[in-house]
């Protein structure tokens, strides 16, 4: 792969997959445990060493994550594989450190109204959960990590606008209560580059090493130039979908996670590592469109395939679509990371 060109952007980028999670929870579709199994495996072996495998939510809510519990363990067994769940509340907390999740990401809504829409709770209320789960960690002697989301960070479908200060402030009362990583989330695709930069530039000042991800959607077009835009500001890790399915119930229009195979393309095309093979990622996706028969999905990759300009791509591979191609070199075990006594 060529080197990167481009000496203001992070040599190397983790995509954390999170359609198991973000994706299915927005679809009719219940797709079998042994299915997900099949995409836990298959992306594993595309490369993708961290996946958020699900939520720990009452399955009357949300019947499509009610197996993450059994994928979880699943999960568990392949080697360096970095495993996240979602947690909405302490009770879902406490499974997630039951059955051994590497990450809990708790998701506050920097948005008031879609806050109390969502999780029935103020995001100051939400903070203070996120202290009672830092406690029950510590108590466990566990080494999972929580991870504090800071979502609707650049707008919100229902409240309208969300101001930047009030955005930095939740992320610092996470911080203070007792979560080792925080991230943000453009949940209803409201944000564009300039905003990206100007946000994300604040965040990691504030955040510094314990800034974790970037979260966009696709809703407008403008996905794939955000993460850029965040790239700049010096994060390197973000979440996709892939075929680019994903939203949020309680917030409507939020359609659309940026898509797992076109960030790797992207990234990819850049000279930037991900150690990705983008051409498994295509078979996966047909194989999940499989699955989802009848819902939308998203994208552009899969239309078009790889260029033949693109490396690892001869002159006789038809428009790219069948050669593989391993953006940068095959990830080694992701060492779990630690966290501030």
């Amino acid at each position: 792969m060529k080197a990167c060109q481009f000496p203001s952007l992070p040599s190397r980028v983790v995509v954390r997959e999170v359609g198991l999670r973000d994706g299915l929870q927005s679809v009719q579709t219940i797709v079998p445990t042994e299915h997900k199994r099949e995409w836990i495996r298959a992306a594993y072996d595309a490369g993708q060493r961290e996946i958020e495998i699900g939520s720990f939510v009452p399955a009357r809510l949300l019947p499509q994550l009610a197996d993450t519990a059994e994928l979880l363990a699943f999960a568990r067994t392949l080697p360096g594989l970095f495993c996240s769940v979602l947690v909405p509340n302490l009770r879902g907390a406490e499974l997630a450190l039951a059955h051994g999740a590497d990450l809990m990401l708790v998701p506050l809504s920097a948005s008031h109204a879609h806050s109390l829409a969502n999780l029935r709770k103020t995001p100051d209320e939400v903070v203070a959960e996120v202290a009672r789960m830092r406690a029950a960690r510590d108590a466990a002697g566990a080494s999972t990590l929580i991870e504090g989301g800071v979502g609707t960070a650049f707008g919100c479908t229902i409240q309208g606008h969300v101001d930047a200060d009030e955005v930095l402030r939740l992320m610092q009362a996470l911080l203070d209560a007792g979560a080792d990583r925080v991230s943000l989330a453009d949940t209803v695709g409201y944000a564009d580059p300039a905003q990206v930069a100007a946000l994300f530039e604040r965040a990691v000042a504030l955040a510094g090493d314990r800034f974790w991800c970037g979260h966009f959607h696709d809703t407008r077009g403008l996905g794939l130039a955000n993460v850029y835009a965040a790239m700049q500001t010096g994060v390197n890790r973000f979440d996709a979908c892939l075929g680019g399915i994903g939203g949020c119930p309680h917030a409507p229009g939020a359609s659309g996670n940026v898509a797992t195979e076109d960030l790797a393309y992207m990234l990819g095309s850049m000279g930037i590592d991900t150690g990705l093979d983008i051409g498994a990622l295509l078979r996966l996706r047909e194989r999940v469109a499989g699955w989802l028969s009848g819902e939308t999905l998203h994208g552009t990759l899969w239309r078009a395939g790889l260029p033949k300009t693109f490396p690892g791509v001869g002159a006789d591979d038809d428009a790219g679509l069948a050669a593989p191609s391993r953006c940068g070199t095959a990830p080694s075990p992701t060492p779990i990371p630690t966290f501030p006594a």
